[in-house]
């Protein structure tokens, strides 16, 4: 006797759902973030103009290379004659400040694993920390279209090579972001998605403990260990009391 329509196994489109309507509700969450994308995009333009990159160079950066925060770190480290060492230094000072992405990721794996590794491949090279928060939200309130993940992530990649090129122009306008109290956007922009994410206080301990170990690393330490050290502190504490519960 066949199934009820609705009782029927769940087609691999479904069950693993990449569509249009996804990608333009992704690009519609992301707006919010768009000034501050432009923002930094523009410090950065400006600050490899004063370090004497071409237009080109700076726009292949910010499209191939696409870190964010770490090519503004990138840029404080430049210098117009490279070493071995030097370079070495930059690779380990960038990889630090880009390794929060290996947790992101595995926060997301459940979800990705759905889908074909190309499309893995494809949409995670566009992946950040802004449209991985709107994941994980989108994912907690029971989505499941990658859409959204691509379309926010596609939007930000051509916003921030768009707005590198004024920076480029413009030169050192915004050179240091921080001057104007821009680096909060960011910030800010975290704070207020995180909240609806909140679930009681047995949440709060894993938060608490990232926060203070993070804290604790960048008065010792200088650079950017605060990343991994206050996130392996916070995923560890959680991976803890799960266990415990």
């Amino acid at each position: 006797m066949p199934l009820p329509r609705d009782a029927e196994t769940p087609t691999a489109a479904s069950a693993a759902p990449l569509t249009l309507q996804g990608m333009l509700l992704g690009v519609r969450k992301v707006s919010v973030l768009m000034p501050g994308i432009v923002v930094f995009a523009v410090a950065f333009g400006a600050a490899a103009a004063a370090k004497g990159m071409s237009l080109v160079q700076t726009l292949m950066m910010s499209a191939f290379v696409y870190g964010g925060v770490s090519q503004l770190v990138a840029m404080e480290l430049w210098r117009p004659e490279w070493s071995w060492g030097a370079i070495a230094g930059l690779a380990v000072v960038t990889a630090t400040v880009n390794a929060r992405m290996i947790l992101q990721g595995a926060s997301l794996q459940p979800w990705f694993a759905r889908y074909p590794k190309a499309i893995n491949a494809f949409h995670l090279f566009f992946f950040t920390d802004a449209n991985w928060l709107i994941g994980t939200r989108y994912r907690s309130e029971g989505g499941r279209d990658l859409g959204v993940l691509v379309g926010a992530g596609l939007a930000l990649w051509i916003v921030w090579i768009a707005a590198t090129v004024p920076g480029y122009m413009l030169g050192a306008l915004v050179a240091d972001p921080r001057r104007y109290g821009i680096d909060l956007v960011m910030p800010i922009f975290f704070a207020a998605m995180i909240v609806p994410l909140w679930r009681g206080p047995r949440g709060l301990v894993p938060w608490v403990v990232a926060g203070c170990v993070a804290l604790l690393t960048a008065k010792l330490i200088d650079g950017y260990a605060f990343i991994i050290t206050g996130s392996l502190a916070g995923a560890v504490t959680g991976a803890f009391r799960d266990d415990a519960a």
